[in-house]
């Protein structure tokens, strides 16, 4: 597996999967270029008005930055496709009208996008996306050209595994006592992680492992963390 930053695209990192070339996107989304395709992972949109229905004093407004973020990515690349690897809509509670108008919103805005949901777990509870958003609906393994569409990590033989669910993290370890926590795509031989889309998700910090690599995301930027030593566990990287 290649990893080479993207010359039109300077914050990103290009690696080679399954023989295609893929772009990691600081937007903590994945771009085959070859298909014209986006796939995002863990949108749990409506989280925020989830815990406020459950009386939680969370700021609103993910759902509006979530779909704004995507709608850049979409223009920017000329997107034909998205793939969403699951849990796209967080819980039923997150089908209040102004998600759900929003929700329209956001396909009005891209009426010849192809879209498909891998379902999750997230949305065995919260229910399919309403059907006037024409996304397609798909149960895992979702086979697309070498690529098993997944929710959850798993194996797949004769396919390359891209799946979501864990919302990865990696930990940087300073010469002193300071650490940074930040999201990250995960690889390791048939399958690849990808960090939550969606705000306000949190993150699962992953450890160290032979033959599993880290691209972390922050600053706007993607970049490679050192492969580990076979004998590293689950040690922080020093910065």
């Amino acid at each position: 597996m290649s990893s080479l930053p993207v010359p039109d695209v300077p914050a990103a990192h290009e690696v080679l999967w399954a023989g295609e070339r893929l772009h990691l996107l600081p937007e903590r989304a994945l771009w085959w270029p070859a298909a014209h395709t986006l796939f995002i992972a863990d949108l749990h949109i409506g989280k925020a008005a989830t815990f406020r229905a459950l009386g939680q004093p969370v700021p609103g407004g993910t759902t509006q930055e979530n779909l704004a973020r995507l709608d850049a990515l979409i223009q920017r690349h000329g997107a034909r496709a998205v793939v969403f690897l699951g849990d796209f809509l967080h819980a039923p509670q997150a089908r209040t009208p102004q998600v759900m108008q929003a929700l329209a919103d956001w396909r009005a805005r891209h009426p010849q996008l192809a879209m498909t949901l891998v379902r999750g777990n997230h949305d065995d509870r919260a229910g399919d996306p309403p059907a006037d958003l024409r996304i397609a609906l798909a149960d895992e393994p979702f086979a697309l050209g070498p690529f098993a569409c997944c929710h959850h990590p798993q194996t797949q033989p004769g396919r390359f595994v891209l799946a979501g669910h864990l919302h990865p993290a990696c930990a940087l370890q300073g010469s002193g006592r300071d650490s940074l926590r930040l999201p990250c795509f995960v690889s390791e031989p048939g399958q690849a992680i990808l960090p939550a889309f969606g705000e306000f998700t949190g993150g699962l910090l992953l450890p160290q492992a032979p033959q599993r690599r880290f691209h972390a995301v922050g600053g706007g930027r993607v970049w490679p963390l050192p492969a580990p030593a076979d004998d590293a566990g689950a040690r922080p990287w020093r910065a």
